[in-house]
């Protein structure tokens, strides 16, 4: 039973023990007897089905007549839990997506309001919140006076829209009520869990666990919506595997009995696109698309070979990965599936050279291309470019201890968690890689220990627990560091200068300081004309700014004749889209340097690690900007 606020559920409650009055009622919850009657006809839509009524006495008022003693005693013996009252922005504004997402009825904010004890100004300033994500998936609220407010959309963007962000809370936190209580039936994600992974391990097919979790939520999110009458109509897909039709058709099987309707064909369709969308497997180039995957591995890797002289067209592996993930990429970028990306913000930082060539070369192949690639699958790209740029230009590595990693993610993560330790500890040697519950099964480790992203037992074996992104901590749990890095002071000393250093501590927006330093290094025969021109496209795809106020503006490929740095401090901030930056560095890079160019890179992601940008913007010269670079660079 499910109600959809929270004075229906006090009001059933109230009339399960006493007889009262509307009068009586309309006191108690500070409403109009018109109100009383609108919610008593609310709740006996809602308890049709549960073999009990309200209904109204002359003279005594409103009691309870059971129909049906066995359904209602079931109704009883389900004991509601206490549901979590949102106290911050960000959890009202999820809160009250979940309300329009899964609401039958009109909501009204002042209802809402007096649930979780806030102004009804309070829940209006959240709703530009809630607005604008049901905006990126073409959902609308409309408001009606005296009604309230209620959503509009397909179907399809509102399950959509609703998985997302319930795959989002359940990053942060699997036992959160959202996911339930309020949003999907009790108890069916974990009942889903085992059919989901029989079915996958009956057919063949592999998935990684933040997909099968995925698919799993939006499972619970199919069976809650057919089950209440929003079924999917005219989806349409073209055929995929035979191994995929039947997983599909076998899921579909499964969740018939707990939806209690008829399932649609447009929901098995769907169901086969989000399979393949999101299945893991090693593919021989023979079985790949080679109108679609083929042609655009060979264009990234062609393009940033003739526009940043890195050369990866000749990586077996590289392309291997590159193509596995491409082909069920081009399905969900046929069919506007979202595979979100949980570390896109961390790969922006930690990735920016990669994240710069990956970007230039998809968006440039956009331009003929009839798919639209966002920024969730571009990072997923820039994990295996990054890995490829690391495996050809940072060599030297040694062989040491053996290494059983464990990781649940999806295989560019994986990669990207392998080549991250690869670089910090050269003498690692990555034994095998498996997922936890594979580990689980394990009878005994033959390698010296374990490395793992998720929670695992210990097997005679040490275990050490790191996340996707290690923290400075996890790193030093994993061994002591084997090399003083000697490289980010040799850059800072190189390409930083007093020549290319300013203050600006008057407004300026973007367009005006990139014409002001590109002109600079123009006359210095730096770059040519196209720079500028080349630095606002690069701008207009994707902001350059990196996070915690520091921008990294640059150009389309490395067009400069001579590598330089221009650093610019603005204590009072120039606006950046929708932020502002603080410190802004331009980079103008040669192809000469190429090489150079990813530690070049690095001294930026040092200062986003040691949260630099307040010691550097409030820095009164370039010596002093010099000395407080030099000292985030000294920690490491």
């Amino acid at each position: 039973m499910r109600f959809p606020n929270q004075r229906l559920a006090q009001l059933f409650e109230m009339l399960q023990n006493e007889t009262l009055p509307q009068e009586e009622l309309a006191r108690r919850f500070a409403v109009s007897t018109r109100t009383v009657r609108t919610d008593i006809s609310a709740l006996n839509m809602l308890l049709a089905g549960h073999g009990v009524q309200l209904v109204l006495i002359r003279g005594e008022g409103y009691q309870i007549k059971i129909e049906d003693a066995d359904r209602y005693r079931r109704l009883q013996a389900e004991q509601p839990a206490q549901l979590r009252v949102p106290r911050t922005s960000a959890e009202r504004v999820n809160y009250l997506l979940i309300r329009f997402l899964t609401s039958a009825f009109s909501l009204k904010l002042e209802d809402l309001a007096d649930e979780w004890l806030v102004s009804r100004a309070t829940l209006q300033n959240d709703m530009a919140g809630v607005r604008e994500t049901l905006a990126a998936y073409q959902l609308a609220i409309e408001t009606k006076p005296r009604y309230g407010m209620k959503l509009f959309g397909s179907e399809l963007a509102i399950r959509t829209c609703l998985t997302d962000l319930l795959y989002d809370i359940a990053l942060g936190d699997s036992d959160n009520p959202l996911l339930n209580q309020e949003a999907l039936n009790r108890g069916m994600l974990v009942k889903l869990a085992p059919l989901l992974q029989d079915c996958f391990s009956r057919f063949g097919i592999r998935m990684s666990d933040d997909s099968e979790r995925y698919l799993r939520l939006y499972c619970a999110v199919a069976v809650r919506r057919i089950s209440e009458g929003y079924p999917l109509h005219d989806f349409f897909a073209e055929d995929v595997d035979d191994d995929v039709r039947e997983a599909a058709r076998h899921i579909i099987n499964l969740l018939r009995p707990l939806c209690g309707k008829a399932v649609s064909p447009a929901e098995e369709a769907y169901l086969r696109v989000n399979i393949a969308a999101r299945r893991i497997e090693v593919l021989a180039p023979s079985a790949i698309n080679a109108d679609d995957s083929e042609q655009l591995v060979d264009y990234i890797l062609s393009y940033i070979n003739l526009h940043y002289n890195y050369n990866l067209q000749n990586d077996p592996q590289l392309r291997a990965d590159l193509l596995t993930h491409i082909k069920t990429m081009i399905t969900r970028v046929r069919y506007q599936i979202t595979l979100p990306n949980p570390l896109l913000s961390n790969i922006k930082q930690h990735y920016p050279m990669a994240w710069d060539v990956t970007l230039a070369a998809v968006s440039h192949w956009g331009k003929y291309s009839p798919y639209v690639i966002n920024e969730n699958e571009v990072g997923f790209l820039v994990l295996h470019i990054g890995v490829g740029l690391e495996r050809h230009y940072n060599v030297g590595y040694q062989r040491h201890p053996q290494v059983l990693l464990v990781c649940d993610t999806g295989n560019s993560t994986l990669r990207m968690i392998q080549a991250m330790l690869l670089r910090k500890y050269p003498q690692i040697v990555v034994e095998a890689i498996v997922s936890q519950r594979d580990y689980e099964q394990m009878g005994e480790i033959a390698a010296d220990f374990v490395i793992s992203t998720v929670r695992i037992s210990e097997k005679e074996k040490p275990v050490v627990l790191i996340s996707p992104f290690p923290t400075d901590y996890q790193l030093e749990q994993i061994g002591k560091l084997v090399l003083i890095d000697r490289t980010r002071p040799y850059m800072l000393s190189r390409y930083f200068d007093a020549d290319h250093f300013c203050i600006i501590d008057q407004p300026v927006d973007r367009t005006t300081l990139f014409q002001r330093l590109c002109r600079q290094l123009e006359q210095e025969g730096i770059v040519d004309a196209t720079f500028y021109s080349s630095v606002e496209e690069r701008e207009s795809i994707v902001s350059t700014l990196l996070g915690d106020g520091i921008a990294l503006p640059h150009s389309l490929g490395l067009q400069a004749r001579k590598t330089a740095v221009f650093t610019v401090l603005a204590p009072q901030g120039i606006p950046w889209g929708d932020e502002v930056a603080y410190v802004v560095f331009l980079l103008a890079i040669s192809k000469e340097d190429y090489e150079e160019a990813m530690a070049i890179y690095d001294l930026f992601v040092t200062f986003l690690r040691e949260r630099a940008m307040p010691r550097l913007r409030d820095c009164g010269d370039f010596s002093r900007f010099k000395a407080v670079a030099m000292d985030c660079l000294s920690r490491l």
